[in-house]
């Protein structure tokens, strides 16, 4: 027995030493240099390193040791790297959005609504527009799916009852020539960009011109609520415009990054694996009762689907409220 557990612990040793070299390996290859010769020797230097010095140097735990110095000096390497708010940027994300708050009145700078003729081929309009938090009515939440249906990607919208809806979608900045991928998102690679626009922009794009499925549920968040929230997001949008944080696939994603807000204005979010298997938070949220419950989940899904809506009216100024049509109504907020 006392064999067994030595062969099991040396099993998870050299396991959690194989999964360091091989993040190691990746974050050379990614955020290392540019030459990809030069960065294909150093993470193969690091790798022969990293499983090699607990076999060379006795007694072992002295060489996992000197393997363990080794990746604290990469992760420190890594996380020494700088963002930047300076580089060649694809149009859609070239202006960081920035807000003036006074009382009630929030003016946002640069708010996106681009004309699209396809998802390429757009005019751009920078926006500055004025909201009362005095009027905001409700929160939105648009779950976004392009392939797999454990994945997607999360939009909240601010509803406001003078009929303007502020939408914001947390995601990528990418330059020029780059497009995103899901594993460069776990490293260096990009840097975290919050898109405050007008929902005919950022959810038309999505339903008329990339064709992705968008389902919009109306969520039970109490105005007061509502506002705590919107106010943390534009805390981060206004530090972000002059100090640039990196996007992250796993911790700072479109979803996590919601929570980690939520958590700021409402209270502390409970775990769950949905948060990250986003795909599912929907059903997440029926559980809990934030969205509508009168209707088995999955009548209340396919009511959401705004698809045919969407692609049956124009992108303009009625594009929110059309899309709206036939929604589930917003569940009543919890007692105070």
């Amino acid at each position: 027995m006392i064999r067994f557990f030595k062969l099991f612990g040396r099993l998870g040793l050299w396991t959690a030493l194989f999964a360091l070299t091989v993040w190691g390996c990746a974050a050379l290859w990614f955020d290392g240099p540019e030459s990809r010769p030069l960065a294909s020797l150093l993470a193969l230097i690091y790798a022969l390193s990293m499983l090699a010095l607990p076999v060379l140097i006795h007694p072992m735990r002295r060489g996992v040791f000197a393997s363990l110095i080794l990746f604290a000096i990469l992760l420190g390497w890594w996380l020494s790297i700088p963002p930047s708010n300076a580089r060649y940027w694809l149009p859609n994300v070239a202006n960081p959005p920035s807000a003036r708050i006074q009382g009630d009145i929030v003016t946002i700078r640069n708010l996106r609504n681009f004309d699209y003729r396809s998802e390429t081929d757009f005019s751009p309009h920078w926006e500055t527009r004025t909201y009362d938090l005095s009027k905001l009515r409700g929160l939105d939440l648009y779950v976004i799916y392009w392939g797999s249906p454990s994945i997607a990607h999360t939009i909240l919208s601010w509803q406001f009852d003078d009929g303007q809806h502020l939408a914001a979608s947390i995601e990528t900045r990418t330059e020029t020539g780059e497009s995103y991928s899901a594993v460069r998102g776990f490293f260096r690679q990009f840097e975290l960009y919050y898109v405050l626009a007008d929902e005919r922009d950022v959810i038309g794009l999505r339903t008329n011109h990339r064709r992705e499925d968008v389902y919009l549920y109306r969520l039970r968040t109490p105005p007061a609520r509502a506002r705590a929230l919107l106010l943390d997001y534009l805390k981060t949008v206004n530090r972000l415009s002059s100090a640039p944080e990196w996007y992250n696939a796993f911790s700072h994603n479109c979803t996590t990054t919601i929570r980690l807000h939520a958590g700021n204005a409402m209270g502390a979010i409970p775990l769950d694996w949905r948060w990250l298997a986003n795909g599912y938070l929907d059903t997440l949220l029926y559980e809990d009762g934030v969205i509508n419950r009168t209707l088995p989940f999955a009548e209340l899904k396919s009511l959401s689907y705004i698809n045919p809506r969407a692609q049956t009216v124009p992108l303009d100024s009625h594009f929110s409220s059309a899309i709206r049509k036939g929604i589930p109504p917003r569940p009543a907020p919890p007692p105070k």
